[in-house]
C-alpha cells in the first residue's frame, strides 16, 4: 500500500468510527503542502465537512485525529494547522519501502480505481473535413489524448471520439470548390465560390483526379459534378486527417459521422421528447426550444421557417446519442469561437433529462506560432494555414505533444519553434527526456563496473535530503494523475515530469550512485530505477518517447 493510499484508508476508517452523520463518505483530497515544513501530505477534509456537520473545522480535525490508527512505519507524526488542515509527515521506513513498491508496480504505478469504471466520452478535434488539420487542432488532439489516457489510468472507462461534420453547407462548398479547381485544370476556368475553400490541397487533389479520370467528370451537370466531388473531397480529407493523427499518436475509438444521424432522422426523436416535455413552441413559422428556462440567454431555433433542422438540433441529437450509448459523462473540447454555444447545449442536455454536471466543455485557446521571435500568420480560408504535419515534421511528435499540453487549456499559448528544436536544457521536453536517458546510462555504467542491477535490494541506506526529496516527488505521481482528471488539467503531467527531472538531476549532481559502498550503491540504483519508471509512466501518459540515449 502506498503512503497516500494508507493515509486515505486511515481517514476513511476514522470517518466511519467517528460519530458523524454523513449521507455518504466524501472524496478525501490529499496534496503536498507548498511549504515543506507543513508536512508531506495535507487534507482540507475537516473544512469541507464543516458545513454539512455544522461544526468548527478544527474540532472535526481533532475528532478525526483521535480516531486515526496510524502505523509509525508510515506516518511519523500528524498535526492540525491553520483553520483545520490535517498534516501528515512520512516516516523514513515508509519512504524507503515506497521505492521498491514503485519498481514492483512498474507500468501499473500511478493507476487507481478513482473512476470505478464509469463510462466517459471525450470528443476532441472534430475539425470540419474541409482541409488539413492545423496547429490549433494539434493542441486539441494532444490535450484530449493525454486526458483520455489519464482518465483510463484513474480507473475510468474513457473513450476518444471524433465527430465528422460530413453533411451540410460546408461540404457542398467543398465540392463546389474542388469542382472549380478540376474544371480549371481541364482548361475550362471556373471561379472558386466566394465562401469556398482556396487551399492548395484542393488544387493538388484536382490535379490527381484529372490525371486519373481525365475529363470524364467535366461532362456532368455542374450540380451533379459538385455533389460527386463533395464526397470525393470528403473522403480524401478524412484520410489525410486520420493519417496526420496516426502520425501524432492519436487513435480514436470512434469516428462518428453526422450523416448517420441525418439518415436515421435522429432529430425527430429529439423533437418528440422536447415537445412531450413542453419545451418547444412555434413562432413566426419556426420551431423554438425554450432554452432560456435552463439558463441560456435566449430561446433557440430548432426548425427554420423553411422546415430545415438547424445545426444546433443535429448537435443535440448527437449528444443524446452519446448518452444512449451509456456514457455517464461527456466532455467536449471546443475552440474559443464556440464559447457562446455552451449554455444552449447544456440547456438542451438538461431538457432531455440528463444531469447538468454530466456535460463538460473545455475551451481550447488559440495558438500563436513563433519563429525567430515573430508570429507566423495563418488563414485557413486564404489557404495559408500552418498544417499540423508541417509542425510535426519540423519539431517532432514528442516536442509538439509536450508543448501543447504544457500550458493550461484556458490560456492562449505561444509555441516557440526555435526553442522546441533546441537540444539543450532550455528545451523542457529535451530536459525531461535527458533525465530518463541519464538514468539509463547510470544503470548501464553500474553493469560495466561489475554491479549487477537486481530487481530488488535493501533501500534502508537511503535517507539524505536529496534522496528523500526524490522519493517524495515520486510518491506524488498517483495524486497528480487523479488531479488531472478531477480538474481537467493535463498540464499537471508535463509540469510534474519536469519536477521529477529537476529533483533527480539535483540528487545526481550531489551524490555518486555507484560508490565503494555496495549497500549504498544498490540502494541508490533502486532509487534510480524508481525514478526512471515514474518518468516513463509520465511519458506514456503524454504520448512521448522515453529515450535511453541522448547527448548534450
Amino acid at each position: 500500500m502506498k503512503p497516500q493510499e494508507y493515509v486515505h484508508a486511515a481517514l476513511q476508517k476514522a470517518l466511519k468510527k467517528s460519530e458523524f452523520q454523513l449521507p455518504e463518505l466524501p472524496y478525501i483530497s490529499l496534496e503536498r503542502p507548498k511549504q515543506e515544513e507543513l508536512g508531506d501530505l495535507s487534507t482540507p477534509l475537516a473544512m469541507s465537512l464543516s458545513k454539512p456537520l455544522r461544526m468548527a473545522p478544527r474540532k472535526i480535525a481533532e475528532i478525526l485525529l483521535q480516531n486515526l490508527e496510524l502505523d509509525p512505519d508510515y506516518v511519523e507524526k500528524t498535526e492540525i494547522a491553520g483553520p483545520g488542515f490535517i498534516n501528515f509527515y512520512y516516516a523514513k521506513p515508509c519512504l524507503q519501502k515506497a521505492v521498491l513498491e514503485i519498481i514492483r508496480d512498474g507500468e501499473r504505478y500511478g493507476r487507481s480505481d478513482l473512476g470505478q469504471g464509469r463510462k466517459i466520452q471525450l470528443e476532441f478535434v472534430s475539425a470540419n473535413p474541409t482541409g488539413p488539420l492545423n496547429i490549433v487542432s494539434a493542441r486539441a488532439a494532444a490535450v484530449g489524448d493525454v486526458l483520455t489516457s489519464c482518465y483510463r489510468t484513474a480507473g475510468y472507462d474513457a473513450r476518444r471520439e471524433f465527430y465528422v461534420n460530413d453533411a451540410g453547407r460546408q461540404i457542398r462548398l467543398l465540392g463546389a470548390s474542388l469542382s472549380a479547381r478540376y474544371m480549371t485544370e481541364l482548361g475550362h476556368p471556373e471561379e472558386v465560390p466566394e465562401e469556398g475553400y482556396h487551399g492548395a490541397y484542393l488544387l493538388d487533389l484536382a490535379r490527381e483526379i484529372a490525371a486519373r479520370d481525365g475529363d470524364r467528370h467535366g461532362k456532368l451537370a455542374a450540380d451533379e459534378r459538385a455533389a460527386l466531388f463533395s464526397q470525393m473531397a470528403l473522403e480524401y480529407m478524412l484520410q489525410r486527417q486520420k493519417a496526420s493523427l496516426d502520425k501524432y499518436r492519436v487513435v480514436y475509438d470512434l469516428w462518428f459521422r453526422e450523416s448517420t444521424l441525418r439518415d436515421a432522422n435522429a432529430q425527430e426523436h429529439i423533437l418528440r421528447k422536447m415537445a412531450e416535455a413542453g419545451f418547444t413552441y412555434e413562432h413566426e413559422g419556426a420551431l423554438w426550444f425554450r432554452s432560456s428556462e435552463f439558463g441560456d440567454e435566449k430561446d433557440r431555433v430548432l426548425i427554420t421557417q423553411n422546415g430545415e433542422p438547424t445545426y444546433f438540433l443535429i448537435d443535440i441529437a448527437y449528444h443524446q446519442d452519446k448518452y444512449e450509448r451509456g456514457f455517464e459523462k461527456v466532455i467536449d473540447f471546443w475552440g474559443p469561437d464556440h464559447h457562446g454555444y455552451i449554455d444552449r447545449m447544456r440547456a438542451a442536455i438538461m431538457a432531455l433529462g440528463h444531469p447538468k454536471e454530466s456535460f463538460e466543455v473545455s475551451i481550447i485557446q488559440q495558438v500563436n506560432l513563433l519563429r525567430s521571435g515573430q508570429t507566423v500568420k495563418m488563414s485557413k480560408r486564404a489557404g495559408e494555414i500552418i498544417e499540423m504535419d508541417e509542425l510535426i515534421e519540423e519539431v517532432g511528435v514528442d516536442a509538439a505533444r509536450f508543448y501543447f499540453v504544457d500550458r493550461r487549456i484556458s490560456q492562449p499559448m505561444d509555441f516557440d519553434i526555435d526553442l522546441a528544436k533546441k537540444q539543450s536544457d532550455e528545451n523542457p521536453v529535451f530536459y525531461v527526456q535527458y533525465a530518463h536517458a541519464r538514468i539509463c546510462n547510470i544503470l548501464r555504467y553500474a553493469e560495466e563496473q561489475g554491479v549487477a542491477v537486481p530487481e530488488s535490494a535493501d533501500t534502508s541506506a537511503l535517507g539524505n535530503a536529496q534522496e528523500v526529496q526524490v522519493i517524495k516527488k515520486l510518491l506524488e505521481f498517483p495524486d497528480v494523475v487523479q488531479r488531472v482528471v478531477l480538474n481537467t488539467e493535463p498540464h499537471r503531467i508535463s509540469n510534474y515530469v519536469q519536477e521529477v527531472a529537476t529533483t533527480f538531476h539535483r540528487f545526481y549532481h550531489e551524490h555518486r550512485v555507484v560508490t565503494e559502498d555496495r549497500s549504498l550503491t544498490l540502494a541508490r540504483l533502486m532509487l534510480a530505477k524508481a525514478a526512471r519508471q515514474v518518468l516513463a509512466n509520465g511519458f506514456a501518459l503524454l504520448g512521448i518517447s522515453a529515450p535511453e540515449n541522448m547527448y548534450l
